[in-house]
């Protein structure tokens, strides 16, 4: 099993991998991957990590002698038997070279190069391998090797950097960007870099060390942008100008586009030919062409017509060659003949009708009988069901065998009312039938007088019909003759009829359009209503808001006249206090315009909070204040209270504009002084 999977992962191609030329367990030299042409570089310094004082060797192999790797070769079985192959294959996958026991199978593996001493791992890319590298699964970091070229090397790029970024894939891409060129790189040297990933049709370079390479295929293109990042030198130099990372990117080119767009095309008639052969192979056949008229043809469809089993074709056939205008003058009594067979056939057709109604009639009255004992059935089921539900049986049964045969006995039940409908409905259909029939038929004496006159007026009518016939004969030749006179009159009926079909179309038009302006009136009147409905509304609340606000203005007239009041009973107590100044200290207090020891108490606060605030304060702020003191206190209790004291607060406007506001100041001392 370890050994398939070795055999797969060394490779993928057809064949597989050769037979080795030497054991790489006793051989130190390295493999030669070249052209078997070019010489071959001796020594390169180990790079990506490893030591650059170490170098590693490469035996030159001459070219006749040298094998490389080939798709084409035999493909090599890898036995567990065999541990130089079994090390070989496992060399070429990166992995150590271990045993089935875990053991390894080498004691020279270098775990730190991923590779046996000696011998580098097999890269995809090397000279000699035309292969696609294998896909690589999204979570596993791609690795990359050195690739050693006739001319020139290059070295891969850090595994731990992010990939280059590359433009969308236009379609059918063949052509690739190839930027960061060394300066001293020739033609020869980018196409000994990118034949190895297919044949190269064309190379445009530019002086600005980048160029364009075209390819025979697409898939080459995806091989080419795996050498993206990697860096380039030429042969052994290190100057500037013959190193380089390369940038390979998807290019735009005409080419590509225009044998892209050449074989959609192909494809395109390609599909639409397969199915146009899907279509045909699926299409019903077509009918057999009707022959000629001859008279060898019409004795024959006239046979025809005669015979039941082929009446469908003959007629048929008739009907095309009335309509193909084959009825003349010569014609026209073979045609009257063939018309005359094809209408006694429709006696055949009435017999076979009456004799299916017939059969049908019999199979109503099987079904009835039938449908008649079965509705006897079930009302003798629908009876034991009833007679097991009288209290002499049902009270030996249990609750379930009760309750089961309730269920049974109201599905029986609804079974024979759907029959018995079906039945009665059977039976009013037939009573309808009978009294049309007794209302339609004549009485039996008249029945054999009339069936003589009956037979007398057919033929009489059939005499009739092929003189009209003939007559008709006549007619459709003169109307051929009309017909070919009035060609200009008909040109005139059809500008007319253009003309009512252009009116019918505006009239049509105009009814849309009276539709539309009606469907706008009414959502117009819905709008309307609406609108009347919020005016309503809003007249509503301005009543409501007058009456608010005629409440409020006589709340405000009760309150000025309380005021008022209030300043006069305040003069006059001041005027009092004047006139009787001996007088004891209890009058006075009863005369003031304080009128009790909560009062008194707030004044005294609000005198000492405005005496610290000689700029004054707002009565929200002075509140504010009170209310940390006694919550109960509000603002209207606290302005009327210094309103009635002019002499000790006063209030005064401050700031300006929007900035405007009401301030109270202490002014008591001022008050003494003019007392």
């Amino acid at each position: 099993m370890l050994a398939e999977s070795g055999r797969g992962g060394a490779g993928s191609g057809r064949g597989g991998l050769n037979h080795l030329s030497f054991d790489p367990a006793s051989n130190n030299k390295s493999l030669q991957f070249g052209s078997a042409a070019g010489p071959q570089v001796s020594e390169s310094p180990a790079e990506n990590g490893s030591d650059p004082g170490k170098k590693r060797r490469r035996a030159t192999v001459p070219p006749d002698g040298g094998r490389n790797l080939s798709l084409d070769s035999i493909p090599m079985g890898l036995p567990m038997s065999d541990p130089t192959a079994w090390t070989t294959a496992m060399n070429n996958l990166g992995m150590a070279p271990m045993g089935m026991t875990g053991q390894p199978l080498l004691p020279d593996f270098d775990p730190a190069l991923g590779m046996m001493t000696g011998i580098p791992p097999i890269n995809p890319m090397m000279p000699g391998l035309g292969i696609v590298p294998p896909p690589i699964p999204p979570d596993m970091p791609a690795v990359k090797e050195i690739i050693h070229c006739k001319s020139c090397t290059l070295f891969p790029p850090n595994p731990h950097l992010p990939p280059p970024a590359t433009r969308e894939r236009p379609p059918g891409c063949k052509t690739v960007f190839v930027g960061g060129l060394p300066e001293n790189g020739t033609e020869q040297i980018i196409m000994e870099v990118f034949e190895q990933c297919g044949e190269v049709i064309a190379i445009r370079k530019s002086k600005k060390n980048f160029c364009h390479i075209r390819f025979a295929e697409e898939f080459m293109v995806d091989k080419a942008l795996y050498l993206s990042g990697y860096r380039i030198r030429l042969g052994s130099s290190t100057d500037k100008k013959d190193t380089g990372r390369l940038h390979v990117d998807f290019a735009q080119a005409r080419d590509d586009l225009y044998e892209w767009e050449c074989k959609q095309r192909m494809l395109a008639r390609e599909e639409r030919h397969r199915r146009r052969l899907e279509e045909e192979r699926f299409r019903p056949p077509s009918p057999p062409p009707v022959v000629h008229y001859s008279d060898h043809e019409c004795s024959v469809v006239a046979e025809k017509l005669k015979d039941d089993t082929k009446f469908l074709e003959a007629i048929q056939t008739l009907l095309t060659w009335i309509e193909r205008g084959e009825v003349n003058r010569r014609t026209a009594n073979n045609f009257y003949s063939m018309i005359q067979s094809a209408n006694s056939h429709i006696r055949r057709l009435v017999n076979e009708k009456a004799a299916h109604e017939k059969e049908m009639e019999e199979a109503k009255e099987k079904f009835k009988l039938a449908l008649s004992g079965i509705l006897v059935q079930f009302e003798q089921i629908v009876a034991v069901y009833h007679s097991a539900s009288k209290q002499k049986a049902w009270d030996h049964f249990t609750k379930a065998q009760r309750k089961n045969i309730s269920v049974w006995c109201k599905q029986a039940e609804e079974i024979r009312n759907i029959h018995n409908d079906e039945l009665m409905g059977i039976r009013r259909e037939e009573e309808m039938e009978m009294s049309d029939e007794e209302i339609e038929d004549p009485p039996e004496m008249k029945e054999t007088e009339e069936s003589a006159l009956v037979s007398q007026v057919e033929a009489l009518k059939e005499e009739n019909d092929s003189l009209r016939w003939q007559l008709d004969a006549y007619r459709n030749e003169v109307e051929l003759l009309k017909q070919e006179q009035g060609k200009a009159s008909r040109d005139e009926d059809t500008t007319k009829e253009q003309q009512m079909k252009l009116l019918q179309q505006a009239l049509q038009g105009m009814q849309k359009h009276l539709l539309k302006v009606q469907d706008e009136y009414k959502k117009r009147e819905a709008e309307l209503e609406k609108v009347r409905e919020d005016k309503l509304k809003i007249e509503t609340l301005l009543e409501n808001l007058k009456e608010q606000q005629t409440m409020a203005d006589e709340e405000d007239k009760e309150r000025d006249a309380i005021d008022c009041q209030g300043n006069e009973s305040s003069t006059s107590r001041v005027c009092v206090c004047s006139q009787e100044k001996d007088c004891p200290v209890e009058k006075t207090l009863s005369n003031s315009p304080v009128k009790s020891e909560r009062e008194v108490l707030l004044v005294g606060i609000i005198s000492t909070f405005l005496h610290v605030h000689p700029f004054g304060a707002s009565i929200e702020y002075i509140c504010s204040y009170l209310q940390r003191l006694d919550s109960k206190i509000c603002t209207a209790e606290v302005e009327v209270l210094m309103t009635r004291l002019q002499n000790t607060f006063r209030q005064e406007l401050s700031g300006v504009g929007a900035s405007l506001e009401k301030r109270w100041k202490f002014c008591g001392f001022d008050g003494l002084k003019m007392t």
